[in-house]
């Protein structure tokens, strides 16, 4: 399930609902789920499609929530499946293998769960651009571009093969900000702004409260409703400003958002953890240590005089 804008404000609440049917529910932050229906189908006596129906009507009547729901035999298909097209709708993978087939056959590779940009790169400098035409290569030639164990895996997600299982589990803790443009965002600088200004509010909460993030995720929600997401554990624990502003651009640069109209960008701190907890790698380096004194300065002119009494030049508070 696919959430949607209500997820901001209702997730936990959300994931309840979805619990109410099953309780086999893995949590997907910032606004997804994934839950297995077998053992529920006989206990509602509907199919799994009448279960997601069930449920979309529930998160729109109680949280205003208009849900899109993949229907599928395997986490991979039922995934695409959500992430298919407008938003607001139950769509169902046929579950035979010409179903299937035809269902992945013109998707671009990298709408594989798990298939990054530099692995679609790689395949479309052969003209495996497609899943269909992934699917149909022979298996040799997967593993010699891309290695024996990963053209493996890689032709099995083309052909629709999922192994993995929903793994109950419930959301890390986890904050997050939001910026959303004025009009569809081209401009990489733009967004790069924004993200410098995201980083900063979170790594601020998280130091007057006394936590650090193990990871950061990256969202990126498009004109055309899609949305992207990456996430990538930081080499330590952190709340540091620079260290997310840092991973922050590298998740925004690997997704390759040159032409892209971005209507909105987030980040999320995930796996928080209390400070003092947290192990941190000793510095001798006197610029990172000028810079935590000079961010603890501006955090203690922030609690004294507002948010806006310090903020890091570039950012779109700076403007």
């Amino acid at each position: 399930m696919h959430f949607g804008e209500a997820a901001r404000d209702h997730y936990p609440e959300l994931l309840e609902l979805l619990a109410d049917l099953t309780p086999v529910v893995q949590a997907l932050p910032p606004d997804a789920a994934l839950a297995d229906v077998r053992g529920a189908l006989r206990y509602f006596r509907r199919d799994a499609a009448g279960l997601a129906a069930m449920m979309r009507l529930r998160a729109l009547a109680l949280y205003d929530a208009d849900c899109t729901v993949g229907v599928a035999a395997n986490p991979l298909l039922a995934r695409m499946a959500a992430h298919d097209g407008p938003p607001g709708a139950v769509r169902c993978v046929p579950a035979d293998p010409r179903g299937t087939a035809a269902f992945l056959d013109r998707k671009p590779v990298a709408a594989l769960h798990g298939v990054g940009p530099a692995t679609a790169r790689a395949l479309a400098a052969y003209g495996l651009d497609s899943v269909g035409r992934v699917a149909a290569a022979r298996p040799g030639t997967l593993q010699r571009i891309l290695g024996a164990a990963a053209g493996r895996r890689v032709r099995e997600l083309a052909c629709g093969v999922d192994p993995t299982t929903v793994v109950p589990s419930a959301p890390a803790r986890a904050m997050s900000r939001e910026h959303r443009f004025g009009r569809d965002e081209l401009d990489a600088d733009v967004r790069r702004r924004a993200l410098l200004t995201l980083a900063d509010q979170l790594g601020f909460r998280m130091r007057t409260e006394g936590q650090v993030a193990r990871a950061l995720t990256l969202t990126v929600r498009c004109a055309d409703r899609s949305t992207l997401t990456r996430t990538r554990r930081l080499p330590e624990p952190t709340a540091h400003t620079p260290a997310l502003t840092a991973l922050a651009y590298a998740l925004h640069d690997g997704l390759g958002l040159q032409r892209a109209r971005v209507r909105a960008v987030a980040l999320r701190a995930e796996e928080l953890t209390a400070a003092e907890l947290a192990t941190h790698q000793l510095s001798f380096d006197p610029g990172e240590e000028k810079a935590r004194r000079a961010e603890a300065a501006a955090d203690r002119a922030r609690l004294r005089f507002g948010p806006g009494a310090a903020h890091p030049a570039g950012g779109l508070d700076a403007a």
